[in-house]
């Protein structure tokens, strides 16, 4: 099977589910929703204080939470490294999904 390669995604719809088979393990799911919380509580943290410091936490505790989900329940590279936006935006859709029921926990 060939690499899946940017120009295959037309728009962020054609890619959500290849995204969503990407996190197909539920600790991964799971890494990566504590890991989203975590960004905006930082972000809304960083804000109230007025503290920019707290802008450089972001990376950290979200893509450290995403990536222990792929690399050690997924066993496979995370999205973000060939689609880094789509990947972001599929984080938050995947976190808002999980919130609502649409995705199981």
């Amino acid at each position: 099977m060939s690499a899946i390669k940017q120009s295959d995604f037309q728009s962020f719809a054609e890619f959500y589910p290849f995204y969503l088979q990407e996190h197909g393990h539920p600790t991964c799911r799971r890494l990566h929703f504590v890991g989203t919380s975590l960004v905006i509580a930082t972000l809304v943290w960083t804000l109230v204080t007025a503290n920019w410091w707290g802008l450089l936490l972001l990376p950290v505790v979200g893509y450290g939470f995403a990536w222990v989900g792929h690399f050690v329940f997924e066993k496979n590279r995370p999205a973000t490294f060939q689609y880094p936006w789509y990947s972001l935006a599929g984080d938050f859709v995947m976190f808002k999904d999980m919130l609502v029921g649409r995705i199981d926990w």
